[in-house]
Formats: C-alpha cells, structure tokens, sequence
C-alpha cells in the first residue's frame, strides 16, 4: 500500500487502502482504536473491493477516480457510492493526527478569516452542517472554481467533487459523520463527536491542500 500524497492523482485503479499513518489508538481519547480499526479495516475496505468490482472490466478502468467523480451522474450507484467512500475514506484519513495545531495558518487562516469573519464563526458553521445532516453522510470544507471557501455537507458517500452536488468544489477538510465513525464511543452523541474532531485536525495537511488548489 502507498501513503497518499497528492490524493486526486493518487486514486486510480485497481484501487487499494492507504497506509493509515498512525496507530488505531494514535487518536485516543477523541477517537477511540477499536472504532478506528473497524472504521478504515472493514468499512473503508469494503468500499475498495466493491469499488474494483464495480469498475472490473469496463472503460472507467482506465480514468482516475477524479474523473469519474465529476461525472458520477454517468455511472450506476454502486460506483457513486464505493467510488465516493473510497475517496472520503482516503481524505479523511489524512485530515486527523494525533499532534493537532488546534487551528490553521498562514493563507488557511486568512481566507477563512475573509470568508466567515472568523475562525469561530467557521467552526459553528462547519459544526450546523455535520450536526445538522439527517442520517448518514459528510461535512466539507470545500474550494470552489473562483478560489473560494464554503461549507456544505453531504448524504451517504457523495462529495463536492461530484456533478450531482449541490454545492461542487474541491474538498480540504472533511468530516464523516456516518455512525459507524462515532458510535461505538459516543452512542448517539454525534455533537460530542463533532466537537472532539477538533482536537485531531490534521492542519497542516488542510493548509497543503488549500494552497495546492487555489
């Protein structure tokens, strides 16, 4: 397996996991080991493998996951919804670390500062639409083609990325709020989870990701 870097480019089949980064327990105690092995051993591998049997034998083969996320609208739901797992999974991974900075910098932190007033006034933002999402399904923090931030969330295993969007853009901070990301922990408490997701924010890697695609 390979650790993603540049995840869009990265993603190409036959699809496999990345390498996770961090121990199950590196997270602990806002994300506890048992979750995080089920989560990315089981759920994230599921995705993969059903991912690859979707796609075995057609021309969607030979494009990059990227591509056939802009046009999901062309594909049947088993691609929408592995090929959107897969690649949520994948980012999400890298959007958590054990050494959070607390909150974002440089260009992060001024755009975001432009954006919604301030860094807060994003988090209680950010915090409606993870909370707020009826089921399953995601929070993002998303560029848009003008360069801009926005905040949208998302049901099931769509994403931003998708031509089926309501909002599209490219992601650089997401948030599973999928039960199976939370509940073994917090139960039926997904605000607890939102609110300890903030101790493990990868920055860093959301800062990479901002100036890569503005």
């Amino acid at each position: 397996m390979e650790t993603l870097t540049i995840l869009e480019t990265k993603l190409v089949y036959p699809y496999a996991l990345p390498e996770l980064g961090y121990a199950y327990d590196a997270l602990e105690p806002y994300i506890d080991k048992a979750t995080m092995e089920i989560h990315f051993s089981k759920h994230h591998a599921a995705y993969v493998a059903n991912l690859n049997n979707a796609l075995k034998g057609t021309d969607a083969e030979k494009l990059p996951l990227l591509e056939i996320l802009s046009n999901i609208s062309k594909y049947p739901v088993a691609v929408r919804n592995n090929g959107g797992g897969h690649y949520n999974h994948s980012l999400f991974w890298q959007m958590l670390t054990s050494k959070s900075t607390g909150k974002p910098s440089g260009k992060l932190a001024d755009a975001i500062n432009s954006t919604f007033g301030s860094f807060e006034k994003f988090k209680e933002e950010f915090d409606n639409a993870a909370k707020t999402r009826f089921g399953s399904g995601w929070a993002w923090l998303s560029v848009d083609s003008n360069g801009k931030l926005f905040v949208s969330s998302t049901p099931n295993q769509d994403n931003p990325l998708m031509d089926i969007a309501e909002k599209k853009g490219t992601p650089v901070l997401c948030l599973d709020v999928w039960e199976h990301a939370y509940y073994l922990k917090y139960q039926n408490r997904r605000p607890d989870y939102v609110s300890a997701f903030w101790s493990v924010v990868n920055w860093a890697e959301v800062e990479r990701r901002y100036e890569e695609f503005i």
